[in-house]
């Protein structure tokens, strides 16, 4: 009895000894896990609250045919595409007049939390059609617009289109310019314009065979001049040929 009872006491704390050990290692790694869950929690909270935006103005240098555009990464609208190299199409957003890109300060203009929408919408790619919106005026959309149109905002004539154009729920917004081609946009109308957060539409020709499309708020059509300028001298400041 005496020897059994000393037999089993080696092995009753060898037993107690790995349970220690086991206990030790279920308790770190349960610390190590609580660690981590919190970091990714803080990062995981980040980007949702970052909603795919992101606050970094580091400059990248996209290439479309035979230009570079040279934007900020905060300007740059899906996240794939925040990095230099070459590209199809380029989608921007910038908030309007101050012409700036995502960051904190702005958070609520690009998440449109309140009355007033300032943000546009720009997108670069090469050339489709050998004339911008203002060229196609006079060959093209003449012909499927009825007239005579209506007063507009910012002294701009609003047309509807034909039932044969093919656009439908749309409005032809035209203002005169002296010497040059009309500046032209296409507008949603009805309920469709309402629930756009820029229904309003018009490209321009820039760089080196590049069609810019910017798409806008239909309140900014009042200041249809200003508006068409800024656009596009922020095209020539980001903007570079390889000429």
């Amino acid at each position: 009895m005496k020897q059994a009872a000393i037999a089993d006491g080696p092995e009753l704390t060898v037993v107690d000894s790995m349970l220690m050990k086991r206990v030790f290692y279920a308790f770190a790694a349960l610390a190590l896990l609580s660690i981590v869950i919190s970091l990714g929690g803080k990062w995981f909270g980040r980007s949702i609250a970052m909603a795919g935006y992101t606050d970094d103005a580091t400059v990248r240098e996209v290439v479309i045919g035979n230009n570079i555009i040279t934007v900020p990464a905060n300007f740059i609208r899906f996240e794939q595409a925040r990095r230099d190299g070459i590209a199809s199409r380029l989608d921007l957003y910038l908030r309007y007049p101050q012409m700036d890109g995502y960051s904190e300060a702005s958070r609520d203009d690009f998440n449109h939390a309140g009355a007033n929408r300032n943000i546009i919408f720009l997108s670069f790619e090469q050339q489709m059609m050998s004339r911008d919106m203002s060229g196609r005026f006079g060959p093209i959309y003449s012909a499927l617009i009825v007239q005579p149109g209506i007063p507009g905002p910012g002294g701009t004539t609003v047309y509807g289109f034909n039932e044969k154009s093919g656009y439908l729920n749309e409005v032809l917004v035209v203002g005169k310019r002296g010497g040059k081609d009309p500046f032209v946009a296409r507008c949603l109308s009805g309920p469709s314009a309402g629930e756009s957060l820029a229904p309003c539409e018009r490209d321009i020709h820039v760089g080196d065979d590049l069609s810019l499309t910017y798409r806008f708020p239909k309140e900014f059509l009042g200041d249809w001049q200003t508006l068409d300028a800024a656009i596009a001298a922020e095209a020539g400041r980001i903007l570079k040929t390889g000429h």
